[in-house]
């Protein structure tokens, strides 16, 4: 199996490097706010980029991934893959691709979807955009963090559904806190609602993910405001992104959620937009007969 180097230890390169290192094939790993003590550490990227066959990129925004590559290109060359599984807008996407090609290197696009639990179960769920064949070669490798990977088509297209599946979650989020609050308004126990949801066609794997943080007013990070506030922003950059109005107001009320100091809070904090009473817990316990 090839080794692999990872660029970016946050919420969730960090758990994938701790699956790599236990599996016997993370060959380095760096982050720009520095943690010289963690397993495998190099000095920069371009130095992971001459210890790994394959480079995993996992920053936060396509900003971030040039700064990266632009370190990581004089040791880069034919035999290298980088796999770009940061999220970015698909113009971003074509151009790190001529980058990184433009050595000899081989690219993969590889946004994921799946928090912080999933990475840390192996769960995480991968979207592959470019060539398949080279998708196939490191199925292997990449099946060590994640449970599924799903090849997309063009490096583009993956970049794309990306951001596609975030707007669905989002727009999920915010109803899923106005119902919420109805309910709450209404002086209908949480029981009593999540236990309607689970048996409604509107109950889904965001509602069982954030069911137990809004029952207890848990705003801790699986995936934060300023970073779905970013990956909408880079929806709403598309020449595809026309004519969605959700998508317009998902935007304002993340920016909201920011400016009112939720930024590094998990994006379930909307609901602390509807005020105090709304992140209230309700501890009746009823049943639905």
């Amino acid at each position: 199996m090839k080794t692999i180097g990872i660029i970016g230890l946050g919420i969730i390169g960090e758990a994938w490097a701790r699956h790599y290192e236990a599996a016997g094939v993370l060959a380095g790993a760096w982050n720009r706010t520095p943690k010289p003590g963690f397993a495998r550490w190099k000095s920069g990227p371009a130095e992971v980029a001459v210890a790994a066959d394959v480079i995993q990129i996992v920053v936060a925004d396509p900003p971030a991934v040039r700064d990266v590559l632009e370190r990581a290109l004089p040791a880069l060359a034919a035999g290298r893959v980088v796999v770009q599984s940061s999220t970015i807008d698909p113009d971003s996407s074509l151009e790190f691709q001529r980058l990184v090609e433009g050595t000899g290197a081989r690219y993969l696009e590889a946004p994921f979807t799946g928090s912080k639990p999933a990475a840390e179960q192996r769960q995480t769920v991968f979207y592959l955009g470019g060539d398949r064949d080279l998708a196939a070669a490191l199925d292997p490798l990449l099946g060590l963090v994640s449970s599924v990977r799903l090849h997309i088509g063009s490096a583009a297209q993956a970049a794309s559904l990306k951001l596609a599946m975030n707007l669905n979650l989002a727009a999920q989020m915010e109803a899923l806190a106005e119902s919420l609050t109805l309910a709450r308004r209404a002086g209908i126990p949480d029981d009593i609602f999540f236990q309607a949801l689970s048996r409604n066609a509107g109950n889904s794997g965001l509602v069982k993910l954030k069911e137990p943080k809004l029952r207890a007013g848990d705003f801790s990070a699986q995936f934060s405001v300023k970073h779905m506030l970013k990956d909408m922003r880079l929806a709403s950059g598309m020449a595809a992104a026309g004519g969605l109005p959700a998508l317009q107001g998902i935007c304002s009320r993340l920016a909201e959620a920011a400016r009112e100091g939720h930024a590094d809070e998990d994006f379930c904090a909307l609901i602390r937009l509807f005020g105090p009473a709304a992140v209230t817990e309700s501890h009746t316990s009823q049943s639905i007969s």
